[in-house]
């Protein structure tokens, strides 16, 4: 394979950079952090300007959990070379971890700013927004995600909570079945549609949502609520008091 070809090449050439660094990213893509890691130290022991190693050191510190020393590695980067979209938008899946919402923001928008398909930076950006209460810029920049990348279900799920946040239950539910077509799995858009049934009075409907929502997260304790609440209105007691029973336990 292609490491056995590069394992033989440095047996040559041991300082070669750029084998160094074409070895560093089959070892990245194989899982084999520590060995990537490795070829990234050595071709920057060599080449100290080299900024794709640093961008590409960045995001194996960031797959291991070392948060500062992969922003540190984005920012040397991004001094080196200031158009490396990929480390901005790290650089902004870091700040969010870190709970910096405006830092991320503005690294999402550097991303987007040189490389304006980036879908998955829109998504993120619009996640950041959403959390700040920005709902009309989460929504357009779900739906941009959306336009570049129609598979996102998440995009769908989160553009309809932005949606229904802002009283558009409609917009909402259309955004809900596209996110389930997607992945039948995604609780939280089974949740969100049976907080919208109850409310529109679709009881069973309800009922129904809130039940699969469970059936993914048994954790869900809001959807045991929403489940409790439809079942009251439909005269099933039993089973609305045993739901709120199960609410109260995992939301004390």
């Amino acid at each position: 394979g292609a490491i056995s070809d590069y394992n033989r090449a440095l047996e040559h050439g041991p300082k070669n950079v750029e084998i160094l660094f074409r070895r560093g990213l089959a070892l990245q893509a194989k899982g084999n952090l520590n060995g990537a890691l490795a070829d990234y130290n050595a071709v920057l022991g060599l080449d100290l300007r080299n900024a794709n190693a640093f961008s590409n050191r960045g995001f194996v510190k960031q797959a291991q959990g070392d948060m500062d020393g992969a922003l540190a590695d984005y920012t040397q980067a991004l001094l080196i070379n200031p158009k490396i979209p990929v480390a901005y938008y790290n650089e902004g899946l870091i700040n969010v971890q870190k709970g910096d919402l405006d830092g991320a923001i503005a690294a999402y928008n550097h991303a987007l700013d040189l490389d304006p398909k980036m879908a998955v930076a829109y998504y993120n950006r619009a996640n950041a927004k959403n959390t700040e209460g920005n709902l009309d810029g989460a929504i357009a920049d779900y739906t941009q995600a959306l336009v570049l990348n129609p598979k996102i279900a998440r995009a769908y799920c989160y553009r309809g909570f932005a949606r229904q946040s802002k009283g558009d239950p409609d917009g909402a539910l259309a955004d809900y079945a596209q996110a389930l077509a997607l992945n039948p799995k995604l609780g939280a858009a089974f949740y969100n549609r049976g907080l919208i049934k109850v409310q529109k009075g679709d009881l069973d409907g309800a009922i129904a949502d809130s039940t699969q929502a469970i059936d993914l997260d048994p954790k869900n304790g809001q959807a045991y609520c929403n489940r409790g609440l439809a079942r009251m209105g439909k005269g099933n007691l039993d089973g609305a008091l045993a739901d709120l029973k199960k609410f109260c336990e995992l939301v004390p």
